[in-house]
């Protein structure tokens, strides 16, 4: 066997493998044997002719089909492992030559790992924000606090912001009910900026059984796109006006949230926890932001093939959130204003981003020896069962090798990162 390495692209290559006449023999003997099993031979059971006898009875174009065919699937792999590359997918073959018992040759093109020239990874430039929690957010938590224990109050005066009301309400568009437009019983606090602007205001000054329209246009930016800028009426009856009573932020409401004797103790907690949640955001940014720049500066073809697993991927994500919300993906993209050609431009572009990141992290895996020992994804993978302990099916799945190979890999790919993190400090 011969083989000739052609480069089609970056990821992309092209094998021409020329058989000879010995390989040919030996794959003729392959093809003869498997063919010979299913001969019908006057004093021969089924599967027990021989050969050489089988062969008077096979149609020379069946065994010289089969022949190449064996050929083939038995060459295509060494031929690649000749050539040092690893195709990520089976090779498309294509014959291009054969002469029965002399010489056959075909072409073998897949799309390989490419080879990736990292920048220089240890110097990226890449600064973490600081973290800083404001006074404002440390009152918006204790706000919320607050309304956690506010009272609510059947009221009979009419409705103020801030009150919590209780509605009936149909949105129309040209007269006719939109989707996702009505309600029943639905508990609004107004102020709370939850519906479209001059909802919650129109509907202050009115009092319980009260009964009213309220002509509203749908902000031009609004995520529907057959909502966006469009003009409607909305049918509402209060049914319920609650006043809410809250509770003075004082040493009293602090005790009644953990063990604080004092305002000043509990303000202190929820900063020392929004300083670590910040933080852990900052740390997530500052990854993603040194793999950007890791990115920018290297040198990364992307194979399709690799892409296009990132697209279904993607879609597989979307159609899972589209049915958790009772619709079809053709209906979540209608609904968000979405048309599937821009969406299969957007995902593609995402889906490439994504490769390039994990091709250019294994590298830099695999130049530094980034490894993660045994007993760590053993632990992992404990630790996964312990969570996954009431799904069977799940628990199936971490017993697969390709699982646990997938779970180490992720645990270098984390492991990289940190690496990345600690370097360019």
């Amino acid at each position: 066997m011969k083989t000739k390495f052609k480069k089609v692209s970056d990821s992309r290559i092209e094998l021409t493998v020329t058989l000879d006449a010995k390989d040919l023999k030996a794959a003729k003997e392959k093809a003869l044997e498997k063919l010979a099993k299913e001969v019908k031979v006057e004093g021969f059971r089924k599967g027990k002719v021989p050969a050489e006898v089988a062969k008077k009875f096979i149609p020379e174009n069946d065994l010289n089909a089969e022949t190449i065919d064996y050929a083939v699937r038995s060459t295509v792999v060494q031929a690649f492992q000749k050539e040092e590359k690893s195709p990520l997918v089976l090779p498309s073959v294509n014959v291009t030559k054969y002469v029965p018992d002399e010489m056959a040759e075909y072409t073998a093109t897949a799309d390989i790992i490419p080879e990736v020239k990292l920048g220089d990874y240890k110097h990226l430039g890449v600064k973490m924000s600081e973290v800083k929690v404001s006074e404002k957010e440390i009152k918006d938590i204790l706000d919320n606090i607050a309304n956690s224990f506010a009272e609510k109050k059947v009221a009979k005066k009419a409705a103020e912001t801030g009150d919590e009301v209780i509605i009936d309400f149909v949105g129309k568009k040209n007269g006719e009910p939109f989707k996702g437009g009505s309600a029943k019983d639905y508990k609004l606090t107004l102020g709370s900026k939850t519906f479209i602007p001059g909802f919650e205001e129109g509907i202050v000054g009115h009092k319980s059984g009260d009964k009213f329209d309220l002509k509203l246009t749908f902000p031009k930016d609004y995520g529907v796109k057959d909502l966006a800028g469009a003009k409607t009426v909305f049918e509402v009856l209060v049914k319920q006006v609650n006043e809410i009573k809250k509770p003075e932020i004082d040493d009293k409401l602090a005790a009644k949230c953990g063990p604080f004797k004092t305002v000043a103790e509990l303000k202190a907690d929820i900063k020392k926890n929004l300083e670590a949640q910040k933080k852990h955001t900052e740390e997530e940014k500052y990854k993603d932001a040194l793999v950007r720049e890791l990115v920018k500066k290297s040198k990364i073809p992307a194979p399709e093939v690799l892409i296009d697993d990132q697209v279904r991927v993607i879609r597989d994500d979307m159609t899972r959130n589209a049915t958790s919300q009772g619709m079809s993906f053709e209906e979540f993209l209608e609904k968000n204003g979405e048309t599937l050609e821009n969406w299969e431009k957007e995902a593609h572009k995402i889906a490439e981003e994504r490769v390039k990141a994990s091709l250019a992290l294994q590298n830099v895996a695999l130049a530094e020896k980034i490894d993660v020992a045994d007993e760590l994804v053993a632990a992992k993978i404990a630790e996964l069962k312990d969570v996954y302990k009431k799904s069977p099916e799940a628990l199936k799945q971490l017993k697969q090798p390709n699982v646990r190979s997938d779970i180490k890999n992720r645990m270098i790919i984390e492991a990289t990162l940190d690496y990345l993190v600690k370097t360019n400090k």
